[in-house]
């Protein structure tokens, strides 16, 4: 399960129709890989930062308090829909090396383990 459902993905790239689910899909997926690469965030706590049944969320051996959980969640959704969006709007001619660069500045307190 994702951060970002279909529906606030086709929303966020103002897609009406359903003929691009596939490839919105897969870009969202995209998304989601890259920017857990990139956060240097591994896939168990990955995994842990969207499930609202665990009390507790740990990056790196130190426990997010709530509101560092809600900071942390809305940083990579946003890390998450600029990629979704640089990939969709860029498919055919894209600069993976600048989406990489604008991710690592966005993630950096996330990448240096401040939460």
């Amino acid at each position: 399960m994702s951060l970002i459902t279909l529906d606030e993905a086709k929303a966020y790239l103002r897609v009406d129709s359903s003929m691009e689910d596939g490839l919105i899909e897969s870009l969202l997926q995209s998304a989601e890989k890259l920017t857990a690469d990139v956060g240097r965030i591994t896939a168990e706590e990955w995994n842990t930062l969207w499930d609202d049944e665990t009390e507790t969320v740990a990056i790196r051996g130190e426990e997010l308090s709530n509101a560092s959980l809600l900071q942390l969640r809305s940083l990579l959704r946003t890390a998450m829909l600029y990629s979704l969006g640089y990939l969709y709007e860029h498919r055919e001619e894209a600069d993976h090396h600048d989406l990489v660069m604008t991710l690592r500045n966005l993630l950096s307190s996330v990448r240096e383990g401040v939460f």
